[in-house]
């Protein structure tokens, strides 16, 4: 088994804002397993909040590197267990390498990986198209660009409900809103008597990640479901949010790759929740990943490649009637030659 990774700068074709930050391009780390004839390929995004970084993704993948090349691991979950503790405070560098991991797995035994999981592709539930916060008249601009049957729209700002309503004014589409942690249990409460009848299905992490008081007050009161984001990282924030909210949102890249989000999905699942994987804007290899477990999702949010004014990697191609994957085995993405 050979190890090697790769930088990639992703373009974005607007710039993409969310309550704490603001971003042009992304970069992502691309981790690439080599054995025998087979390739994997995973995907991991820098992110500043989170502080990942290129650095120390790959400081944390040369740490691992003697057990990745010569560990003598047959399975994705066994080469997870092998380097947990290497991986423990960087799960973005441990997604990817769990992601590559899958891929060539799956190509090794003829298989895609939604047939190896034993998933029917006919169950995938349409993903959201994402609106980042921009000013009123850009973030209708950018819903008229792309015509889609649902929208995630992003929030956190003073003037959030007269986005919803303006928004609103200019499609049908069902709404969902994510507030990433800007509003306070009082907010929550009130902007959801608004929003339901703004045609919105849930709000997304409208509390900061740890007010789990309030949380409990928006989860009694809200006219909405809500989702956990921030608020479920990793397998032990399942449980938690257990009566705090109604469905949990699983980023493979914080939870730290295919391994442990299957598994966060069959408890939330087995706890009454819905669930849903969301994207970090990556690139078709991330993408990629996520739409072969979509079968198993209440939601999915995997636009990520969607929002790339430029993609290194092709992969699965997602329009409103369909998911196609790339033939043959694995995950089915591959990097694009320059």
């Amino acid at each position: 088994m050979w190890l090697s990774y790769q930088v990639v700068d992703l373009p974005l074709k607007h710039t993409f804002t969310i309550a704490h930050q603001s971003r042009d391009v992304q970069d992502t780390l691309i981790v690439k397993l080599e054995d025998a004839g087979f390739y994997g390929l995973g995907e991991s995004t820098t992110n500043p909040f989170y502080g990942m970084t290129i650095e120390n993704m790959t400081d944390r993948l040369e740490s691992a590197r003697l057990l990745i090349e010569n560990g003598g691991w047959n399975h994705p979950e066994q080469l997870w267990e092998m380097t947990r503790e290497i991986f423990v405070q960087n799960p973005f560098a441990q997604c990817a390498l769990d992601m590559a991991a899958w891929d060539i797995f799956t190509k090794k035994q003829g298989k895609k990986l939604y047939e190896y999981l034993d998933l029917d592709p006919k169950n995938i539930p349409l993903t959201n198209f994402t609106i980042g916060i921009d000013s009123l008249d850009k973030m209708v601009s950018k819903m008229k660009e792309v015509d889609w049957p649902i929208y995630k729209i992003k929030l956190g700002t003073a003037n959030d409900l007269e986005i919803v309503r303006e928004l609103r004014k200019h499609s049908d589409a069902i709404f969902r809103i994510d507030a990433n942690c800007a509003w306070t249990a009082e907010q929550a409460i009130r902007n959801s008597e608004v929003l339901v009848q703004l045609g919105v299905e849930f709000m997304e992490q409208p509390l900061a990640k740890d007010d789990w008081e309030g949380m409990k007050e928006v989860y009694q009161h809200s006219k909405l479901p809500v989702m956990a984001d921030e608020s479920c990282i990793v397998e032990s924030d399942v449980k938690k949010c257990q009566g705090y909210f109604h469905a949990i949102n699983v980023k493979l890249v914080k939870a730290g790759g295919i391994t442990p989000a299957l598994r966060m999905i069959h408890e939330a699942k087995s706890l009454g929740m819905k669930t849903m994987v969301g994207c970090m804007t990556e690139s078709s290899v991330g993408i990629s990943a996520i739409a072969h477990i979509a079968p198993l999702l209440d939601y999915v949010d995997m636009d990520g490649a969607m929002l790339l004014s430029k993609d290194p990697a092709r992969g699965v191609q997602i329009t409103p009637e369909k998911v196609t994957f790339a033939a043959g085995p694995g995950i089915g993405a591959e990097l694009v030659e320059e």
